[in-house]
């Protein structure tokens, strides 16, 4: 997979995550599931010098 690619996969993820994590309670054990890898993937995004400020909905 090329560099590309990932970042387009990650970037498509995080956005798709972020949505289902607001419509979740923060209490649940899913939402803590979920936040783990949008933490995950803030990691990848900020590896690939991606600037998530601009997309990033949860702020955490």
């Amino acid at each position: 997979m090329s560099k590309e690619e990932l970042m387009k996969i990650s970037v498509e993820e995080f956005s798709r995550l972020q949505d289902w994590m607001i419509l979740t309670p923060k209490d649940s054990e899913v939402y803590i599931s979920m936040k783990k890898r949008y933490d995950e993937l803030k990691v990848i995004l900020a590896s690939l010098n991606v600037n998530i400020t601009g997309i990033d909905k949860i702020n955490a």
